[in-house]
Formats: C-alpha cells, sequence, structure tokens
C-alpha cells in the first residue's frame, strides 16, 4: 500500500462561543477564540489517500485531480470565508473547531473520491504551527 498526501491551504474566520453561556464563562473555556469580533487562521490542509499504483502511470491518483477535487469540495467553500455564518456544509450551532472541521472535510471528501482507485487515509488539518487535528474516519 502506498500513501500519498496532498496540501492545500485556505484563510477563514470564525468564532468560538456558547450562545446559553455568559461572555466570562466562554472567554474562560474559549479564550481568544471567543472574540466577539472573529479572528482568523492560515489553515494547511493534508489530504492523504491509500492505493496501488497504477502498473502505467505510476500513480495512485493523478494528484492534479486530487487538487481539484479537494478545491471544488473543500477549498472554494472555506477560503476567505467566516465558518460559523458562511459554509453550507458546515450545520448551525457546531462549533467550527479544527476537530470539527477535519470530520466534515473527511466527509466531502470520500464521497468525491468514491469513484477513483484510492482510499481516503487521513485528513490532517493544521490551524496554526502548533495545533492540528488529524481525522482517519470512522474506524
Amino acid at each position: 500500500m502506498v500513501y500519498i498526501t496532498r496540501v492545500e491551504r485556505f484563510n477563514a474566520a470564525h468564532k468560538l462561543w456558547v450562545d446559553a453561556w455568559s461572555e466570562e464563562q466562554n472567554r474562560d473555556v474559549f479564550g481568544k477564540c471567543s472574540n466577539k469580533n472573529w479572528h482568523g487562521h492560515n489553515y494547511s490542509l493534508h489530504v492523504t489517500v491509500k492505493g496501488t499504483p497504477d502498473p502505467v502511470t505510476g500513480f495512485i491518483i493523478d494528484v492534479k485531480k486530487l487538487s481539484v477535487i479537494i478545491q471544488e469540495e473543500v477549498i472554494e467553500h472555506l477560503d476567505h470565508s467566516n465558518l460559523n455564518l458562511d459554509v453550507d456544509f458546515i450545520p448551525k450551532g457546531m462549533q467550527p473547531t479544527t476537530e470539527n472541521l477535519v470530520i466534515l472535510i473527511w466527509r466531502r471528501l470520500e464521497k468525491a473520491l468514491v469513484s477513483y482507485p484510492c482510499t481516503l487515509y487521513r485528513i490532517k488539518l493544521w490551524e496554526t504551527e502548533t495545533i492540528y487535528a488529524e481525522y482517519y474516519g470512522e474506524q
């Protein structure tokens, strides 16, 4: 089995906030992420697929096609958006955390890759230089 990873980037704003809580409780739990005026991140999305290389091309998947799929299914929806307000595949009321985003991104890409000879293996989403979440699907 061979694994190949495509990296794409996007910028987005969000706010972590629970309406039923006081401002103080939101600040205690979410810190700067509860900023009333939002805050943004420069995300780095790592999409890893696995498979057997084609005997003719040597590809698991043409990485240019993989890039197009990631762009259409994820980046075009998330880049320069407000994750709380603008993204139709993030359910209203769901905290737009890195942890939740990797699950939602997985679901979109898994469906989009169904007709390709590779399998989604991992989604890794870097929120900052020191924080990232990884998701391997429902195991």
